[in-house]
């Protein structure tokens, strides 16, 4: 047989049929397209045994779709004699296999057709076949930077893309590596990539980097880069092939996002000014310049707002120094230190940026230039000495207020500040401006709240007999509003004095005002000289009242759940009475430093109703300390694993030797409390005393009319052995009545008792609880005189109730002293 050569393509497809000889099988067909013979190759490709295949059409071997193109084929066969392409085989299973096909004419030695037919299966991507030519065109004209190197990394092609880079034309490329026509680049570490490439096989793709390209050296440039090995037919390394693809304008987008996300994740996490003026120059720095100065006006930081009109009348404006950071450890820029004055002539960008509102870019900073602040010694250091070499100045701008400016410098490489670099600084500073004046907004409403809370603080420890005071107050942190913990140090009757510890539900100046209700209300009902139990009682009668007020104008009510902790002592006979609404029971120092909490039962706290409070009476040995404080002091965690908690923490603190009480006070209040807390924090110090007995004298008396005189002949030798004499007159005066109106309303037992201390005290108790009243009797009346003659001699007088009765009481200053005092 004789087979025709130069098969045409397939007029069909206009593809050529391609594969290797040595893996097809062979198979002939008669001219009427009947199968003749059928080697057992092809039944291993085409999966039909010869018994069923010879003799069969070869339409019938083909899928449905491709017997149908057969009599079109076969007519193309006996037109160009022969064809190539693809086809779809029908297996006996059922299954389609695709194959490659070559059919030729052929003759016999009779001159008889035949058709032989050559079949190998087909590859799972059958594509297009491209000659060399067509594969040059394409890479030629890729605007991809295309070069192959050998395994010594020396290019030995390049397309014409990659001169868009530098370098030098194609030809001179030819020899050389990487690292002789881009010396900018980190050719290092690019090379250290290829090398990798060439050892373990495994593309690397999308590598970036940044530099600066021989096209364009006074810029960076950022690019990704892919290396691919190539390998010979037996598998050895013959070098690679990478690609280089600008991507600077994504890689600029892609900072400036970078940088605006970590502004706002940074930026503003507190509500203190210098701080996030010192995040604003944190943030900034490396990525967007190497030195960056934040100044403030002084009365940003004070949270007021700037003074409208010029900045000043002098040659020399002061900003405040707010932060500031630098590439270098220990910022060696820095002309002035965080918090001091910067002071800036009136003429320099910064103050021109202040006063006009306009941003400010300088390529490069002209040599010889000064910097703008001057040194503390008054010296003026020049930009070249700082080593810096470009500049932008950006106001610090916010809701029509400028508060200060933003300086950013570049001291690295030579590269300068752009308009897009000033585009994405004063993007930058506009976000960190408006949490730097939400912080300053926030420190003007704080530091009001504080000088309320301030004022309805107590100023100073009324004067009295009964305790020694020390005491601490320590607000939360600018992350925490102000809130309403509170104490109180009343004087009483009868030389005793109250102790009083409070804390308000919730922060801010609501609280504060609460708080300063709530002081009033105590202060007020202490004068009633209640029971502890009793005066919060009335003390959560306020409450309720407030907390319906507040509902009724829908304002939210910081009242209710308020605690408080009322102590009386009493130094005549050493005992203490006190009552808690919700507090924490106090600790008791006693003189041999062992301390213990109070058995105190705790009630309900204010406004919440429930059980009624109770109190606790104990005898305080003299010279003992009772501590009161807000949860605040024992609610902060322990400084390390295994440290004690709360209560336990303040024993140990408390149960130091310490000089003073201010310094235990200070101690406590250090060892337990953050310098920034995170709630307010109260403590109250208080040691006792007692009263000297040769200061206070004491008589009971019967229920005769005849006593009254033996009354004023006691009291008035008590007197003058005290060396009170000045006071007779009145103090006999005042004993008459008072017993006089014992003998006549009230009912025994009758005692007389006098108190030295820094009034004169007298004081009479009966059996009777029936309040007596001041009358201004007519000149006509026969009675009624008594109290209203015992409230001209007396500086203050009232009536306290006790279990058994009630007690009137006077008080008288002595001589040389004020009764206020």
């Amino acid at each position: 047989m004789a087979a025709d050569r130069g098969l045409p393509p397939d007029g069909l497809t206009g593809r050529k049929a391609s594969f290797d000889v040595a893996d097809a099988t062979v198979f002939l067909l008669d001219a009427r397209g009947r199968v003749e013979s059928w080697p057992a190759a092809a039944g291993r490709l085409l999966g039909h045994s010869a018994a069923t295949a010879v003799g069969r059409p070869a339409a019938e071997l083909l899928a449905p779709d491709d017997a149908a193109r057969v009599p079109g084929l076969a007519a193309e066969c006996r037109e160009r004699g022969g064809w190539s392409g693809l086809l779809s085989a029908l297996r006996d299973d059922g299954g389609v296999t695709g194959i490659l096909v070559q059919v030729a004419r052929v003759t016999d030695g009779e001159g008889r057709l035949h058709w032989l037919v050559l079949a190998a299966e087909a590859p799972p991507a059958h594509g297009w076949e491209m000659g060399r030519e067509v594969l040059e065109r394409i890479v030629t004209a890729a605007p991809v930077g295309m070069a192959i190197v050998d395994t010594d990394l020396r290019c030995v092609w390049a397309n014409p893309a990659l001169e868009q880079y530098g370098g030098g034309p194609t030809a001179e490329r030819i020899g050389r590596r990487l690292g002789e026509l881009q010396p900018r680049l980190d050719t290092a570490a690019l090379e250290a990539q290829m090398r990798r490439v060439l050892q373990t096989g495994e593309p690397v793709t999308g590598y970036e980097h940044t530099g600066r390209v021989a096209a364009d050296p006074y810029h960076d440039r950022a690019q990704t880069m892919s290396f691919v090995r190539l390998d010979d037919p037996e598998g050895r390394p013959m070098g690679l092939c990478y690609t280089v693809v600008d991507v600077t304008e994504h890689y600029r987008s892609r900072r400036q996002m970078a940088l605006l996300d970590r502004a706002g994740e940074y930026i503003g996490r507190t509500l203190d000014v210098l701080q996030t003026a010192q995040d604003l120059a944190d943030v900034a720095v490396p990525e967007l310049a190497d030195f960056v100065t934040v100044d403030l006006l002084d009365s940003v930081i004070r949270g007021e707002e700037p003074q409208p009109g010029p900045l000043s009348d002098a040659d020399t404006v002061l900003l405040r120094r707010a932060g500031q950071q630098s590439l270098r450890p220990g910022v060696p820029e820095a002309v002035i230190e965080v918090g001091g004055l910067a002071g800036y002539h009136a003429w320099t960008p910064p103050i021109r940026a202040l006063a006009g509102g306009g941003s400010w870019r300088a390529g490069r900073l002209a040599p010889g230039s000064a910097a703008w602040a001057e040194a503390p010694n008054g010296r003026h250091v020049q930009f070249e000495e700082l080593g810096l070499h470009t500049v932008m100045v950006i106001p610090i701008r916010a809701r029509g207020i400028t508060m200060g400016v933003a300086s950013f410098f570049r001291s690295q490489g030579d590269q300068p500040f752009t308009d897009d670099d000033l585009r994405l600084a004063e993007d930058f500073v506009a976000r960190a401006a408006v949490c730097m004046d939400n912080a300053r907004r926030y420190t003007r409403e704080r530091e009001s709240a504080l000088v309320l809370q301030r004022s309805l603080l107590p100023q100073a420890v009324p004067e009295q007999d009964a305790v020694c005071v020390a005491s601490a107050y320590r607000p939360a942190n600018e992350l925490g509003d102000v809130g309403g913990d509170w104490f109180d140090v009343l004087a009483l009757s009868g030389a005793r004095v109250a102790l009083v510890v409070g804390d308000v539900t919730g922060h801010g100046i609501d609280a504060v005002a609460t708080m300063g209700r709530l002081r009033t209300a105590v202060q007020t009902l202490a004068a009633l000289d209640l029971r502890p139990e009793e005066l919060l009682g009335h003390l959560d009668d306020v409450v309720g009242r407030v907390v319906r007020e507040e509902k009724s104008r829908r304002a939210r009510s910081g009242a209710l759940g308020s605690s408080c902790l009322y102590a009386v002592y009493d130094p005549v006979d050493r005992r203490c009475t006190m009552a808690s609404a919700g507090h924490p029971v106090p600790a008791v120092i006693a003189p041999d430093h062992t301390v213990t909490f109070v058995d105190l039962p705790v009630g309900p706290r204010l406004g919440v109703g429930g059980l009624p409070f109770e109190s606790h009476e104990f005898e305080v040995p003299e010279g003992s300390v009772l501590a009161l404080y807000t949860d605040g002091l024992v609610s902060g965690s322990p400084s390390g694993p295994g440290e004690p908690h709360g209560e336990e923490r303040l024993r140990q603190a408390l149960a130091v030797r310490a000089p003073t009480l201010d310094a235990l006070c200070s101690h406590v209040i250090d060892a337990l409390v953050s310098v920034r807390p995170q709630d307010d924090v109260a403590l109250l110090l208080a040691r006792t005393r007692v009263l000297d007995p040769e200061r206070r004298a004491l008589w009971d008396l019967p229920a005769d009319p005849a006593i009254v005189a033996e009354a004023r002949a006691a009291a008035t030798g008590q007197l003058e052995r005290w060396g009170l004499d000045e006071l007779v007159f009145t103090t006999e005066l005042v004993v008459s009545e008072l017993v006089t109106n014992a003998l006549r309303h009230a009912t025994e037992p009758i005692q007389l008792r006098l108190i030295l201390g820094r009034t004169l005290i007298c004081e009479v108790a009966d059996g009777s609880s029936t309040s007596p009243y001041l009358r201004h009797p007519r000149t006509t009346d026969e009675s009624g005189r008594g109290l209203f003659i015992v409230s001209q001699f007396a500086d203050r007088w009232g009536t306290r109730y006790t279990t058994t009765g009630k007690v009137i009481w006077t008080e008288q200053a002595l001589p040389g002293r004020d009764a206020a005092s």
